[in-house]
């Protein structure tokens, strides 16, 4: 208790020290310039529910639903009984938003409104609105929603990268359907990147955020909207001092598409990467660790077509530098389809300048960080290694894992791992790990050989058939 009031202490005098510049607000005068543009958002879904209020199974559960059919017929995914029909129950949610312009376009989150058939917004006045959802991009996030009034207050749009670590921020939201709750914080880092989505640099803070302030603004001490909160990291399901929020200049892109179409086109160049460590820098002759390390690039995509190549190092991307790898995901995804770009890429100990078309990135392969990427059984997402990597590694077979899901990040796979082996046969390229994973049942456990650093370690991977 006693840290936590220091805390309070020295962020109250932090926001009133006298040497603030003069166009910066305290709390309370940026809540009662900026909190009349925060908006309530609640949504109304209808689901499905058996004769005994248990909910109906989601439809992609084709085994829950046949358990149910057969055990149950009168209920969940049964087919009259004594319970009687199915039934349309209202699912209610709560978020937050803030309007961008006075003729009622509101900004929120995409999840806040997945799905909804009625979207509701109430203003701090008490007025209520049914709105429209204009568009929404899950990729990012973000999405855009209308009401018809005019005259609305709306916030004023700030420079997030104009962000300082260190900084005072502010939040106003409706956390647990409290509306217009205001909490406090700093900005703890910029430009994370999230293992579930790689489009978006976010901003790091420690200002509480709970259920129900998503969608909800993020102000600097200007009164300037920086950020559009969105995520928590919490092993308990709420607050526990690590929250993140879009980037405003981020939302802004894609709200203009909203706008005009409806949905987001994002470039595609076709490539999977990896970040450069110090060693694999070294074995390549760059000066230090930058870059994007192309390690696999897909046939007939614009990589390919522009002459991309296996152990290439993207430095630039039109004109600006790739200092990690996870910049480059949001370097292309929010560039237009058909443009020719400029990439300066390190290929055999010296830069070179290629020129690549983006195309449009395909519907089906719109997953957060999974340019270019294809999980086979277990999910394990994998390429080939270069010479170059085989060389840095001393390996003369094995694949590079870039990306684990269901049964292989259970299991402890990580990205960045080496897959020598399976069941104690070598694996030498991408085909032969399937093949090998192929031939293990369902429930049982293969035995994968990885090489993790300098050291290898042997880890049980069970397929459970998902």
């Amino acid at each position: 208790m006693m840290r936590t009031a220091w805390a309070a202490t020295a962020l109250v005098f932090a926001l009133s020290a006298p040497v603030l510049a003069k166009d910066v607000m305290d709390v309370a005068d940026l809540v009662e310039k900026q909190g009349p543009a925060v908006v309530n958002i609640s949504t109304t879904k209808l689901v499905k529910r058996g004769p005994e209020g248990l909910p109906f199974a989601i439809p992609d559960e084709e085994d829950m639903q046949e358990f149910f059919r057969r055990f149950f017929p009168g209920g969940p995914g049964g087919q009259g009984g004594p319970g009687g029909p199915m039934q349309e129950i209202p699912a209610r949610g709560e978020g937050s938003g803030f309007i961008v312009s006075s003729d009622g376009y509101i900004l929120t989150n995409a999840h806040v409104v997945k799905g909804a058939d009625e979207v509701v917004v109430k203003l701090i006045d008490k007025r209520k609105f049914t709105a429209k959802v204009v568009g929404a991009d899950a990729r990012t996030d973000v999405a855009v929603i209308k009401i018809t009034a005019d005259k609305l207050p709306a916030v004023k749009l700030g420079d997030p990268t104009r962000l300082r670590v260190g900084e005072a921020v502010a939040a106003i939201g409706s956390p647990f359907g409290f509306e217009n709750s205001v909490t406090a914080g700093i900005v703890s880092a910029k430009g994370r990147s999230l293992p579930s989505e790689s489009y978006v640099p976010y901003i790091q803070t420690d200002v509480p955020i709970n259920p129900g302030n998503s969608g909800g603004p993020l102000f600097n001490m200007k009164g300037e909207v920086v950020g559009i909160n969105s995520q928590i990291y919490s092993r308990s399901g709420g607050y526990q001092g690590v929250s993140f929020a879009i980037p405003i200049d981020v939302a802004m892109e894609v709200v203009g598409q909203l706008k005009s179409s409806g949905k987001v086109s994002r470039g595609w160049l076709g490539v999977v990467i990896q970040e450069v460590t110090a060693d694999l820098a070294e074995s390549f002759g760059l000066d230090r660790p930058r870059g994007a390390l192309v390690s696999q690039v897909q046939e007939d995509s614009p990589a390919h077509k522009a002459g991309l190549q296996a152990a290439d190092v993207i430095l630039e991307f039109n004109g600006k530098a790739v200092e990690n790898s996870g910049d480059l995901p949001r370097m292309v995804g929010m560039t237009k389809p058909g443009v020719k770009i400029p990439l300066q890429i390190w290929r055999k100990g010296k830069a070179q300048q290629l020129g690549v078309v983006l195309a449009e990135l395909p519907a089906e392969t719109q997953q957060a960080g999974n340019e270019g990427k294809t999980f086979s059984r277990g999910g394990l997402a994998l390429s080939e290694l270069s010479a170059e990597q085989r060389r840095a590694l001393g390996l003369d077979h094995g694949v590079l894992v870039v990306d684990a899901t269901g049964d292989a990040a259970r299991a402890g796979i990580r990205t960045g791992d080496v897959i020598l082996a399976v069941n104690n046969s070598k694996v030498s390229n991408v085909d032969a790990f399937r093949k090998a994973i192929a031939a293990v049942p369902v429930g049982k456990s293969a035995a994968i050989l990885v090489r993790r650093g300098e050291g290898s370690l042997y880890i049980p991977l069970k397929i459970s058939g998902e």
